[in-house]
Order: C-alpha cells, then structure tokens, then sequence
C-alpha cells in the first residue's frame, strides 16, 4: 500500500510518499515540502490570519494533488503545534477541508512526543536502553523519555524555535540583553519537566529528533546530509555553547551564509540552539545523537503496525 503522509507543522508543509508494509521500513519513495511558518502568522489575538489561512489552503491543496498523482491508496494529513494552539483552529480545519477535502487531524502535543519516540525506539533498538528524546520544531519543543516503545513521560512545550523568535526577538542580530532573558525563560519553563524525567533515573541514549538538531549538529562539526542516514552524528554541550555564542551575533542573513543551514530557518536558529542547550543542562545530557526518524516516521510505523489491507 503506498502512504501518503501529510504533516502541516509549524515551519513546513511536508509531505512524503511511502510504499508501507508491515514490518517494513517507513522510507520515502518520494519526499515534498513547501515553507509556510505558520506559528509565526498569528495575529495578536492568537489567530491563524487570513494570508496565513490562504497560504495553508494553497499549500494543503497542492499536496493532495500531488499524493493522488503519486498514487497514495491513503493520506495521512496531521497539524501539530501552530495549528493547535492557534485560537481559530477549529476555523482553520473547517476551511482546509471545505477548499481541499481534506481534514487535518490535530496532534496533541503529548501524542506528537510519542510517537516520535516510537520512530526513535525502532531505529535505536532495544539495546538502547533508556532513551531520552529531544524535538525542537517551529512551535514547540517535545521531551520524552522510556525503556519501551511507549515512553513512560512525555511532554510538549510551546518552545518552539520560530515561536520564540517571533515572540522574544525584534532586531537582527538579537540583543544579548534579550538573549539572556530568553534562556532565562526558558530555564524557567523546562524546570518541573526535568525534574520528573530525571527522577526516573539517567538516559542510557539521549537522542535530537528534528531540523534544528540536525543543523545544530552540522554547524558543530557532523557530517553533512548528503553522507545519508546511517552516518553518526552527534550534538555535545559544550559545542552547543561555543556555537550560541558564535551565531548569536550574526545577522540572519549571514547564518544563511553557513553550511547546513537554509535561508527559511537562519532567522530562528539562535532560538533554536538556546531550547537545546537549556534542554540538555536542565536533563544533565552531555551529548545527544541525531537521530534521521522522527514524527513523520512515527505515524507511519504506528498506522502499519495495526495491519495494512
């Protein structure tokens, strides 16, 4: 059966195409995104505006189109945070379906936590052992942590790297002055999750799940994309630090200038590496592992898990 995958999230519309099995590995025949930053098109009211929404329908409507020229017996079509905590959400899905067809199915933060951890625990293994994982996306920031395929915790936060650009920063390079409060805040919210995940004892294999990871991890020294999904590449904290201080006080359009970082996300990448760094201090993770599975691989391990027709 071939899948299709639809994930409208904060910074993208992703779509990817994928001959699924059961048992078999959820690797993309064909792969598809279009820049849309939704979570930073609200307006002050928390609303999903009107440019915003056309932009959404335009983008939704072309996928559709694409995942029936592609063949896909089904489509999977799921919003995560921008969606979900925009105060018209229940409009905005109303409006997609009414213009496209299609109805998006809204993830719960918690859900979007776990089944990214599903996708993590199958390409790690149960030689693992306890896993801890990091997201960071657009929107918000998901932690969770397991010796299974379930994790025992999971948590999603609105620490999303495009939302606190949008919300913290508004000079370019950011002022240290508002650098420092934005990692103060973030210590701050980070506290009452850390302390829950850690009482459950250390990580066998802390793992990064997400774009921001994997530039972060680039920006410090791991291969490239181009090297494939099986190479290792690793995150440590004290390169996370020496790179904050290093792109903190460049524009964005000169972090656009360095290797592995798109023009669409340099903006929002000094947010980025902040929630990661505060993340792995506040866990007590030296080093974290790229990890190439994620959400989207999650939902489709879960979808073929429960049997194929």
């Amino acid at each position: 059966m071939r899948l299709g995958v639809l994930d409208v999230g904060s910074n993208t519309v992703h779509l990817v195409a994928v001959d699924a099995a059961t048992g078999g590995r959820p690797t993309p025949m064909s792969d598809w995104k279009t820049p849309l930053r939704l979570v930073e098109q609200l307006d002050k009211k928390g609303n999903i505006h009107e440019k915003g929404l056309k932009k959404l329908i335009s983008a939704v409507g072309e996928a559709k189109e694409l995942s029936q020229k592609l063949g896909c017996d089904e489509l999977m079509a799921f919003a995560t945070s921008a969606v979900r905590s925009a105060a018209n959400s229940a409009e905005v899905l109303d409006e997609v379906e009414k213009n496209t067809g299609v109805r998006l199915e809204i993830l719960s933060g918690e859900e979007e936590a776990r089944l990214t951890f599903l996708a993590v625990r199958r390409w790690y293994g149960w030689s693992a052992g306890r896993i801890t994982n990091l997201d960071i996306g657009g929107g918000s920031l998901e932690l969770s942590t397991g010796t299974d395929e379930h994790p025992e915790l999971a948590f999603s936060l609105d620490l999303g790297a495009g939302r606190l650009t949008h919300n913290w920063f508004d000079t370019d390079p950011p002022e240290k002055s508002k650098v420092n409060l934005l990692r103060d805040y973030i210590d701050a919210e980070l506290v009452s999750v850390a302390d829950q995940m850690r009482a459950l004892g250390p990580s066998g294999l802390g793992v990064g799940t997400s774009k921001t990871f994997r530039t972060l991890a680039r920006l410090t020294g791991a291969a490239p994309s181009s090297a494939g999904p099986y190479v290792k590449r690793t995150l440590t904290a004290p390169g996370l630090r020496q790179l904050i201080s290093f792109i903190s006080r460049m524009t964005a359009a000169d972090r656009a200038d360095l290797e592995g970082v798109s023009s669409t996300r340099s903006h929002q990448i000094v947010a980025g590496a902040l929630v990661a760094e505060a993340s792995m201090r506040a866990l007590g993770i030296e080093k974290l592992e790229i990890c190439p599975w994620a959400l989207r691989e999650g939902v489709i391990l879960r979808r073929t898990d429960k049997g194929l027709e």
